[in-house]
């Protein structure tokens, strides 16, 4: 899922279930390596969560909004408020006990 400065507001902050965004770019390296990890959490969480990626470069607004200031950021929304944040590559197993809590 591609989120944007235009449906973040709908797609990620009205949201009724946990939503984890990765934000990213595609000159980033680590991003890059983040994300098969990003896909195979979004295919093992679809129906339960939403995950979907950011484009930095494309979507600024958003990135500011959120005082993204390194990449790769996993911030995961429940009830339109950031619950978790995670800087950096993290290993699924940890993003997935991340999800798992705010699951209903």
């Amino acid at each position: 899922m591609e989120f944007s400065d235009q449906n973040f507001e709908q797609d990620v902050l009205k949201a009724s279930q946990p939503v984890l965004v990765d934000f990213w770019a595609t000159w980033c390296g680590p991003c890059r390596m983040m994300s098969p990890t990003v896909d195979a959490i979004a295919a093992e969480y679809a129906g339960r969560a939403k995950v979907g990626k950011l484009n930095v470069d494309e979507n600024q607004n958003m990135a500011g909004r959120f005082g993204i200031r390194s990449i790769p950021t996993l911030l995961l929304f429940k009830g339109g408020e950031i619950k978790e944040q995670v800087v950096g590559t993290a290993a699924k197993e940890a993003i997935s006990r991340m999800i798992d809590k705010y699951l209903d």
